[in-house]
């Protein structure tokens, strides 16, 4: 284990001094699953995505989405890039874009089969 200043290191840093451990826990009520859940593309392949975000999870390339108008929007999601993106991804997307208003257009409503 090696100590760097007020931090030790194991896998990854922790704080020595306890009162500094606060700093880095999480609320006690917050919730992963709350966290939207955006789709992560596989850069490897295509490095320009669209859907690409850095570390902060903020788009790349915001500006080709905010270029768009809603009907194009609507159409890229439904039937271009983003035809097999999950509900949850497409609802997280259009969220961040602030295009909410979409939501209905293009996450297609699941219907789940009567229970037994």
């Amino acid at each position: 284990m090696q100590s760097f200043g007020k931090w030790q290191s194991t896998s990854c840093l922790t704080p020595l001094n306890p009162s500094l451990a606060r700093l880095n826990a999480k609320p006690p009520n917050s919730k992963n699953s709350d966290m939207a859940q955006f789709y992560q593309p596989d850069l490897s392949e295509n490095i320009d995505s669209p859907f690409a975000r850095d570390g902060a999870n903020k788009l790349v390339r915001r500006s080709y989405w905010l270029d768009m108008n809603d009907r194009t929007l609507v159409m890229v999601m439904v039937n271009g890039i983003g035809k097999n993106l999950t509900n949850d991804e497409k609802r997280a997307h259009l969220s961040d874009l602030r295009r909410e208003h979409l939501i209905d257009q293009v996450c297609i409503q699941e219907i789940l089969p009567p229970e037994k």
